[in-house]
């Protein structure tokens, strides 16, 4: 079975919905037992960091996430919130990657909204995907480059567009809404 955290952040009907296309059956759950025990878990969200950090702490997901041996992917808020800290509400994350989450300088539109490519693809995740492909992004703060991200974007400046730590993988793209592109990511994970 396949996990979806329940959390406060929005976002995570799109996920599942992607997820039965796929084929797959899911639960969205903010119980420990059903987490700890799914063969794959998805952390997605769309929201504000410190609301679901502390959401998060007082469900005690926070040390359920911690927990995970099994893949598990953060989509959007949910790589976010596996970083160090963000300076959204300036919040301690999870720590699962070690980058600091920044919000954009206001030289250009802030949200990055809508379709951008990503380049340097490495890892499992990519396989059958080609740089350059265009992906769905929203977003006003984005996590640094380091030694753990596995795909860059630019907007403004080069940011993490996916990152991965032994079992933890993440995108700061919608990969349910990246039509073929997407879908073969998702794939991939699923598969691993």
């Amino acid at each position: 079975m396949i996990a979806i955290i329940k959390y406060n952040a929005g976002n995570i009907r799109s996920v599942q919905n992607a997820l039965t296309r796929l084929g797959y059956e899911s639960i969205i759950t903010d119980d420990k037992d059903e987490i700890l025990n799914a063969s794959k878990v998805i952390f997605p969200g769309v929201g504000e960091a410190s609301s679901a950090m502390k959401y998060l702490k007082d469900k005690g997901l926070d040390q359920v996430i911690l927990s995970i041996k099994n893949p598990m992917l953060g989509i959007c808020l949910g790589l976010q919130l596996m970083c160090n800290h963000s300076e959204e509400g300036d919040t301690k994350c999870l720590g699962i990657f070690n980058a600091e989450v920044k919000k954009f300088p206001p030289k250009e539109k802030v949200p990055h909204m809508g379709w951008n490519s990503f380049s340097d693809l490495k890892g499992e995740l990519f396989k059958d995907i080609k740089a350059d492909n265009d992906m769905y992004y929203v977003h006003s703060y984005y996590a640094e480059t380091n030694e753990q991200t596995v795909a860059t974007c630019n907007y403004i400046l080069p940011f993490s567009s996916a990152m991965q730590n032994n079992n933890f993988y993440a995108t700061q793209f919608h990969p349910e809404k990246s039509a073929d592109v997407g879908t073969q990511l998702l794939k991939n994970f699923l598969e691993l």
